[in-house]
């Protein structure tokens, strides 16, 4: 479901079925689409992090 809901983050390797992690850090314009990968995940396995704020 992730390498459908987010072909620009993730895709799926056509040998074996494990999805492949295309950019660890999506644009501004792909997150949403991370997100929602990661929620339909059937298995769980994808997690997402928010990037630490920089700077003080």
């Amino acid at each position: 479901m992730c390498a459908l809901t987010a072909p620009e983050v993730f895709d799926q390797d056509v040998d074996d079925g494990r999805v492949l992690l295309l950019q660890a850090e999506p644009t501004a314009a792909h997150s949403a689409a991370a997100r929602m990968a990661a929620g339909v995940c059937p298995s769980g396995a994808i997690t997402l992090a928010e990037p630490e704020s920089g700077g003080s």
